[in-house]
């Protein structure tokens, strides 16, 4: 009997290491995947998204918006093909559009209800998760800048007003009058609204907005975005924006909250959020579409999906993300008729789009 147990214990010990020594090439081959994946690389920017329709754009301003959405992403291409970082392509790109009069960001920014423009953005890096942010600067021509000094050169996540604006001369940034932000356009769209004796604040993009004045109607200018995945499988996300026409009591929406505006993290995806900040903020947005995929396993198409057409517009709001995930795939998911948007892949095919269903 002994003899027998002895061989039923040695088989089964035997029969143990086999199953063992069977997995070793499965692990080899996740290894030899990932270095497939780490040789991939991709990039996806927004300039907001709204009730952007063709009937309301003019011929030369759609080619101006094309054009500007191709030199920003060609920028932060460029960039990542030559081996550069995630974190330095977002920036350089978002750099291009806050430059731009175009959006609602740097340049473009809209007007506050007290005649002044207040800029937030954020920045997070998918490999440390480590983030910077500021909010309700004034005289920063680049905010997204601001938020990478806040990130790399300081203790915090979060900086606001002058306290940022300080830390920002500190670090000898740019710092400009704040008439360099004034742009007549944006200017008259606040003096409609407050010639209409509203308390109305008016997203850049919005419907009703398209019915107080006609520049917002032709031009639906937005917020930007940037994500983008490096060759070292580092991802990155960044977010800057003017905020809403007509803001009062110093408003912060979600463009420089981490985890509803802006998220990144190499397990999963970068995500740059731009829509109705409020409903952003309180479905946590940026980060739930990356939990969706750690914890339920979606892939960031459908983890998108679910939460901007289903959970956002549950909760009353609207709007729409950009998005890539550690093996390259994208994600650009919107509920309101237009995005502006684009996205370049490794191998410098470019895809723009502005109206749906493109």
């Amino acid at each position: 009997m002994k003899k027998i147990f002895l061989l039923l214990s040695l088989s089964l010990f035997f029969a143990c290491n086999s199953s063992e020594e069977k997995e070793i090439p499965e692990e080899v081959s996740k290894e030899e995947l990932s270095s497939d994946i780490n040789d991939n690389f991709g990039i996806v920017i927004h300039g907001g998204a709204g009730t952007i329709v063709k009937e309301n754009m003019t011929d030369s301003l759609e080619k101006a918006y094309k054009d500007k959405l191709e030199e920003a992403i060609r920028v932060g291409h460029e960039i990542l093909a030559n081996g550069g970082t995630a974190m330095e392509a977002v920036q350089r790109t978002i750099n291009v559009m806050e430059d731009s009069p175009l959006f609602n960001a740097g340049k473009g920014a809209v007007f506050t209800n007290a005649e002044t423009n207040e800029l937030d953005a954020s920045l997070m890096d998918g490999k440390t998760l480590n983030a910077g942010a500021v909010a309700g600067v004034t005289t920063v021509k680049n905010p997204i800048n601001l938020a990478w000094e806040v990130m790399e050169n300081s203790e915090h996540v979060m900086m606001a007003g002058k306290g940022a604006e300080l830390f920002a001369e500190e670090r000898g940034m740019e710092i400009v009058d704040p008439e360099y932000f004034y742009t007549e356009n944006r200017f008259r769209s606040l003096q409609r609204l407050k010639e209409m004796d509203t308390e109305e604040t008016e997203l850049d993009h919005d419907q009703s907005a398209a019915f107080v004045d006609p520049f917002i109607k032709d031009s639906k200018y937005g917020t930007v975005g940037c994500v983008a995945l490096d060759k070292d499988g580092n991802l990155a996300a960044g977010t800057s924006t003017g905020g809403m026409t007509n803001k009062k009591w110093g408003r912060i929406g979600d463009a420089p909250i981490i985890g509803a505006g802006t998220y990144a993290n190499n397990k999963t995806c970068a995500v740059s959020a731009t829509g109705w900040g409020e409903f952003f903020i309180r479905g946590v947005v940026a980060h739930d579409i990356s939990a969706l995929m750690e914890y339920k396993r979606l892939s960031l198409e459908d983890a998108a999906e679910e939460v901007i057409q289903n959970k956002i517009p549950d909760l009353g709001g609207n709007g729409g993300i950009i998005a890539i995930d550690f093996q390259g795939n994208i994600a650009m998911e919107f509920n309101t008729a237009g995005m502006y948007r684009a996205h370049m892949n490794k191998n410098g095919d470019l895809d723009i789009g502005i109206y749906g269903a493109e």
